[in-house]
């Protein structure tokens, strides 16, 4: 029954993005918010969604429910929101170490997405992202005097010790595994398996 469910809202999206595949593509985008008070990164969410704990679900492009009424959040959008706080903290600590005074700033990521790599339209469309950009807009304290050296150095620095940007960047090795039990008989289970190292 929730296969079929499922089966039937994404049919249409399926067929639209066969007839129209630039409907397939998406940019999602993430935003956060420095301070001078602490080296913290505060994420910019919507009502709805800061509300609510955070609960993964399809976006709206793979059949998915608008995300301010169901509070749902695609994966896609939790990886942006990860970076943007990782790289707001990290930037914050360095410029901190660095002592650039930075009273406020924003911190920027968006992605783009191809749902027919998704959703299995076109073998060969990517899943995943195939671009993001990650921006910095830095308010500095006033009277500071901060050269253009010292403000490279601090993107390479914020670039290089960030843990989401390099662990995007760089590929870990990963491995994935899947495992299912079911009760074959009274008191009785069996079990199946699957993984793969990358």
């Amino acid at each position: 029954m929730a296969a079929a469910a499922l089966r039937s809202k994404q049919a249409p999206l399926k067929d639209s993005y066969r007839s129209d595949p630039s409907s397939a593509v998406v940019t999602l985008t993430s935003s956060g918010t420095l301070d001078a008070s602490s080296i913290t990164c505060s994420l910019d969410t919507g009502k709805a969604i800061s509300d609510a704990k955070k609960v993964a679900g399809l976006h709206q492009k793979a059949g998915g429910d608008d995300p301010d009424i169901s509070g749902e959040l695609c994966s896609g959008d939790m990886l942006l929101e990860a970076l943007v706080a990782c790289a707001g903290v990290t930037l914050k600590a360095v410029s901190t170490a660095m002592g650039i005074p930075i009273k406020s700033g924003t911190v920027s990521a968006e992605g783009d997405l191809d749902f027919k790599g998704t959703m299995g339209i076109d073998k060969e469309a990517p899943v995943g992202f195939t671009k993001i950009r990650l921006g910095f807009e830095l308010q500095l304290e006033e009277g500071a005097e901060v050269g253009e050296e010292k403000i490279e150095k601090l993107g390479k620095l914020t670039e290089r010790y960030c843990v989401v940007l390099q662990t995007i960047a760089k590929k870990p090795e990963l491995s994935v595994s899947l495992r299912g039990t079911q009760e074959t008989e009274q008191g009785v289970e069996s079990s199946v398996g699957w993984s793969q190292k990358s």
